[in-house]
């Protein structure tokens, strides 16, 4: 039986820090790196080492805490784990990647595709440590101290992977699983429902939502790994900035509006991209000719696998707002972009902005003839319109050849 289904409150996302509160509405900005010690002739003495770094009743320096940071990851705790997670926020993805590395100290790690960045994070981290960390596929055979490190849906396809299967498979050597659910934010996926040691986020994406910022989030779920976590990030120095905190809280409060919109809208998209794909050369789909597009990859199109995982059981929530496209020729992958009105021609994803990317250009590992769709708020009728006209020019090019 699924579990019940978890809501992404508003409430939470606009209250869900009050206890941190100033007298202003609007969170300010502190831009201080230092702040002020007491008197110890007028106050008690004073020790860093008394301060609660998750809940300082007053900041000594940036590195350590500061006040925006500190109540976007009050938000982030409560609307990734129903309360019971434990946030901290990082300056990039990567980094936060990096800092899960740190902390787990893996002896073998096992993955299978997914975004470069990360493949390169381990890089670094097994340049840096001296040591050799194996890698192995996901469907290896695992031991003790191993780190599944398992992105889910995956980059770029926006493909679901099975976290429970693997959570289980991991489990069982003692090892952990960390899951990327930069694809799955809330209220999408939930991974600890399934099993997760750990949740990482790119921030900067949907979290943030409107490509103005840098952020990486770590969710784990006690207090311990969190303190630990802490202690390691002030000496990394990988701690957000003043203005990308205040950015990140700014976005935090209309997530429950942004992603299911966003959710809604790809897979509107997603399941006619498919018929157009499914179409055969010489016939038409909705004023698109058949043999432009070839292959459409989205977790709403994967139906049960031979195991039984089902999609929709584990993105309870909706359905990923980024996905691939296969198109049948690298000059149409090439051209497709720049021929679009309303999908802007640039990385990344997330926003409210939509965004198209001829992968290959970001990431060499990809096939020449493969896009990436980020569907932003966009209305969808206006979104479909845009592909169906350049499909559209893409088979008239074809035609005059």
């Amino acid at each position: 039986m699924a579990p019940k289904l978890l809501k992404l409150r508003g409430t939470d996302l606009i209250h869900g820090d009050t206890e941190l509160a100033g007298v202003e509405v609007a969170p300010s900005i502190s831009v201080s790196t230092t702040f002020r010690a007491p008197n110890p002739l007028e106050a008690q003495d004073f020790s860093l080492a008394d301060v609660d770094m998750r809940n300082p009743g007053r900041h000594v320096y940036s590195r350590y805490t500061q006040q925006v940071s500190t109540r976007a990851e009050h938000i982030l705790s409560r609307i990734n784990a129903s309360g019971d997670g434990f946030a901290i926020t990082y300056s990039s993805g990567l980094s936060a990647s990096y800092a899960a590395l740190v902390f787990y100290r893996p002896k073998r790690i096992a993955i299978r595709g997914g975004y470069h960045g990360c493949h390169a994070t381990i890089d670094v981290f097994k340049k840096n440590q001296g040591i050799q960390v194996e890698l192995i596929d996901l469907d290896s055979e695992y031991r003790p101290g191993d780190l599944c490190w398992l992105e889910t849906p995956l980059n770029p396809t926006g493909e679901s992977r099975d976290i429970q299967y693997y959570a289980d498979k991991i489990h069982k050597v003692g090892g952990k699983l960390l899951v990327d659910s930069t694809f799955g934010p809330p209220p999408l996926q939930y991974p600890f429902r399934f099993g997760a040691d750990c949740v990482l986020h790119s921030g900067t994406k949907y979290f943030g939502g409107h490509s103005d910022l840098l952020a990486g989030v770590l969710v784990v779920k006690t207090r311990e790994d969190w303190n630990q976590l802490h202690s390691d990030r002030t000496f990394l120095g990988s701690m957000m900035g003043s203005l990308e905190s205040w950015l990140l809280l700014r976005s935090l409060r209309t997530l429950h509006l942004r992603v299911p919109r966003q959710s809604a809208s790809a897979a509107i998209l997603a399941q006619w991209l498919d018929s157009v794909a499914k179409t055969p050369a010489g016939k038409i789909y909705d004023g698109v000719p058949g043999g432009i597009l070839t292959h459409v990859w989205h977790s709403s199109l994967q139906g049960v696998d031979e195991r039984g995982f089902d999609p929709s059981k584990q993105m309870q929530g909706g359905w990923n707002a980024t996905f691939a496209i296969l198109l049948a020729k690298p000059e149409y992958a090439l051209e497709l972009p720049h021929i679009l009105h309303y999908f802007v021609p640039a990385t990344s994803l997330g926003g409210v902005e939509s965004l198209v990317e001829h992968r290959i250009q970001s990431d060499p590992s990809s096939d020449p003839r493969l896009i990436r769709l980020s569907i932003g708020v966009e209305d969808v009728e206006d979104l479909k319109a845009d592909l169906q006209q350049a499909l559209q020019k893409l088979a008239s090019v074809k035609a005059k050849l």
